[in-house]
């Protein structure tokens, strides 16, 4: 299950949410994980909750004026209250003031305490988005990731049959790369794959014959992506002559492949010689682009004969 520290959380998110670190530098150490998405009942982040808790509990102005309302007695038990459950975190939003004894009780229980002031919705929003990157659930798969016309495509097939070829004659097109060889896709919602490239592959395309070519600076800062939706996947397959006879040419039935419990569109395109593979990528693009708008050409061109026949011409 993958985990992030909540202190590499202040580290990657402090510069654009302002955060300060007031006390309970140890709770840094704490681990935050994607354990969460299966309890129900312990969210990661949210505004202060006493009854369901969030690990991260933010104060902004609402909450910073409840507390301020209670009596002394009422606030120390509220605040006490609040060091019984999985807390890592609490962060003053709004620049509101502290409430009293909270500094002590962090350093006390190794909760980390910080102050923002930015308003407490937008840090949320923020950090949840944050963490469902981070924490999201990944594998990795062989192919070419490629943004083609504002699509994240991943063209997949045989060894040598040539995806990096194809992904180079794309990218002299005006398409995007984003990862060459390995994949590395994660879960970031319910129904969305994200695509990214490990690290030490950034920027490179490897090309049978030529080798290792850096996209960024041959073609330019725009023609690589750091990262993009997985929308659409496109099979290259092997075909003699005879075989391109048996393919469904209509296309009639459309064809999923489940990744980590997503169901993504495939399209399988056969190779041979003499077909222009990059024109293919991108017409099965607009045609998949015109389905999710609910035009099918097939359909339509199937229900066009039908009527031929029926009006007997």
């Amino acid at each position: 299950m993958r985990q992030v520290s909540f202190e590499r959380v202040v580290e990657d998110n402090q510069e654009r949410l302002g955060l300060e670190w007031i006390a309970g530098r140890q709770g840094g150490t704490s681990i935050l994980t994607g354990e969460a998405a299966l309890k129900p009942t312990i969210g990661q982040v949210g505004h202060m909750n006493f009854i369901h808790p969030f690990r991260v509990q933010l104060i902004g102005a609402a909450e910073a004026a409840h507390l301020r309302a209670l009596p002394e007695d009422a606030l120390q038990a509220s605040i006490s209250r609040l060091f019984t459950t999985e807390l890592v975190a609490i962060i003053v939003a709004n620049g509101e003031k502290m409430p009293p004894h909270l500094r002590e009780e962090c350093d006390k229980h190794d909760v980390a305490l910080l102050t923002s002031p930015q308003p407490s919705p937008h840090l949320v929003d923020v950090i949840r988005l944050y963490l469902s990157r981070v924490l999201a659930e990944s594998t990795s798969l062989h192919g070419v990731f490629l943004d083609v016309l504002e699509m994240g495509v991943l063209i997949t097939g045989a060894s040598a049959i040539g995806k990096s070829e194809l992904a180079l004659e794309l990218i002299s097109r005006g398409n995007g790369l984003v990862a060459d060889d390995i994949v590395e896709l994660y879960r970031i919602s319910p129904d969305t794959l994200e695509g990214r490239c490990p690290a030490v592959l950034k920027d490179f395309l490897e090309v049978r014959g030529i080798g290792v070519l850096n996209i960024r600076t041959i073609f330019g800062e725009t023609a690589v992506r750091p990262r993009k939706l997985l929308k659409l996947m496109v099979h290259l397959e092997d075909h003699s002559n005879e075989q391109f006879s048996e393919l469904d040419r209509l296309q009639v039935s459309a064809t999923y492949q489940e990744i980590l419990a997503v169901p993504i569109r495939k399209v399988t395109i056969p190779v041979a010689a003499g077909r222009n593979l990059a024109v293919l990528v991108e017409a099965a693009v607009r045609n998949f682009v015109l389905n999710q708008r609910g035009i099918d050409s097939t359909k339509e061109f199937i229900e066009r004969q039908q009527k031929l026949m029926e009006d007997g011409i």
